[in-house]
């Protein structure tokens, strides 16, 4: 049986640290988004996200990330740095492209100082579950930014994200 995961929160000086204690997945990446957006709401520019304690990410986390990541250059620039990402993550990240729009730090130089202060600064992330329709619509946001980052990208979410929008308009046919 797979542990639960956490997302840990905190502020760190000027920096909004989160880390992920398990797998990142669909089943937080909407708890992840939330938190991101809330601090973005309130000024906050700079973002760390810890992937110590995370074994693996799905397509819905990265794409999570993707969005948050595109969401603050939209905003007028920030940062979005993924700290101490195992070489499976490593490599999702790098072959889906997000290197690009992801300070990706391999070798332990960003946020140094903010590193130490972590294990005490950070709480469970008070940011609670959606309904199944409000967690489809996450789903499909974050493939599309997925898609968006490259045609490679595109032609490989294209069946997921085909799926997402039939299952939403079907909840809709449903309720009309």
């Amino acid at each position: 049986m797979t542990p639960p995961t956490h997302i840990l929160v905190g502020t760190i000086g000027r920096v909004f640290w989160m880390r992920v204690d398990g797998r990142g997945t669909f089943q937080n990446s909407l708890q992840a988004k939330k938190a991101l957006q809330r601090v973005m709401g309130q000024g906050v520019k700079d973002f760390v996200v810890d992937l110590e304690r995370c074994p693996m990410m799905d397509s819905t986390f990265l794409g999570m990330l993707t969005g948050a990541a595109l969401n603050l250059r939209e905003a007028g620039g920030g940062t979005l740095s993924v700290l101490n990402a195992n070489q499976r993550n490593l490599q999702l990240l790098t072959s889906l492209g997000l290197d690009h729009i992801l300070d990706l730090d391999q070798d332990g130089h960003l946020w140094t100082e903010e590193r130490r202060q972590a294990c005490e600064a950070l709480q469970h992330c008070g940011e609670t579950n959606e309904c199944k329709e409000a967690q489809t619509e996450h789903v499909l946001a974050a493939h599309l930014a997925l898609a968006g980052v490259s045609a490679a990208n595109e032609c490989r979410f294209h069946d997921v994200i085909e799926f997402l929008e039939k299952e939403l308009e079907e909840h809709v046919v449903v309720q009309a």
